[in-house]
């Protein structure tokens, strides 16, 4: 059976992402930071159905934990066959009121997280000459949004990542590609109004919010074997409001 690492799997996009690849048969290593008891519920409700899950704590934005991490999950599992860059923080803040720190988590979580877990996979992914990456960046790493410049900036930047390493990549068999994902009903957008809700529902063709499953979908069939010829790609599930 495959092995696959998710970060920021405990909650969100993560979870769905978990539950949809072990119930395709992967070996999942759930990693999560703070956020303990929801991970443990999500492989206990994997095991439930079962599937082989494993809860694995720790910072993405930490290079040597990271190496720890995918270490602990090739212990449990073996060689990981598919890496899930999910893990993000969010930056609602007027640029002004952006502080140096404010930029530098908001990098080094979504961006640092990124590339600390692809550099800990990749001898092993390079050696076996195959393997799948998948980067969640947003809509707004496409178009860039008003009031979320750091946020906006970062998830530019897992998207010229996705890119340059997917062609760097590509003769050792290795797929990297990108999900782009548009409002999406999680805890990051849990802070809207009813009324703030509805309004951005309106700018939606679709109109409505997507579901954590949707994008998990898009996810898992980029990480599968029916998307071998995809790398460097951006998939956007956004409803339609990015065209």
């Amino acid at each position: 059976m495959p092995t696959v690492f998710i970060t920021g799997a405990s909650r969100g996009i993560g979870r769905a992402a978990a539950l949809l690849f072990a119930g395709q048969g992967y070996l999942t290593a759930v990693n999560y930071n703070r956020s303990k008891a929801e991970a443990l519920s999500l492989i206990d409700k994997i095991r439930s159905f079962g599937g082989h899950a494993v809860a694995i704590q720790g910072d993405v934005s930490d290079f040597a934990r990271c190496a720890e991490m995918i270490k602990k999950a090739e212990d449990a599992f073996g060689p990981v066959d598919t890496l899930i860059n999910n893990a993000g923080i969010s930056c609602d803040k007027l640029f002004t009121d952006t502080s140096p720190e404010d930029w530098s988590r908001t990098f080094a979580v979504n961006v640092g997280g990124a590339y600390n877990c692809c550099r800990a996979v990749l001898p092993g992914m390079i050696s076996r000459k195959r393997g799948s990456i998948v980067n969640v960046s947003s809509m707004w790493g496409v178009t860039g949004g008003s009031c979320e410049v750091a946020y906006s900036a970062s998830k530019a930047a897992v998207i010229g990542f996705t890119q340059a390493l997917a062609k760097e990549l590509a003769p050792s068999g290795i797929t990297v590609n990108c999900v782009a994902p548009g409002a999406i009903d999680t805890e990051m957008n849990a802070h809207l109004t009813a009324e703030e809700r509805r309004m951005l529902e309106e700018e939606i063709p679709l109109g409505r919010m997507g579901s954590p499953e949707e994008v998990a979908a898009a996810i898992a069939f980029l990480a599968g074997e029916d998307a071998r010829y995809f790398t460097g790609q951006v998939l956007s599930p956004n409803g339609g409001i990015v065209i």
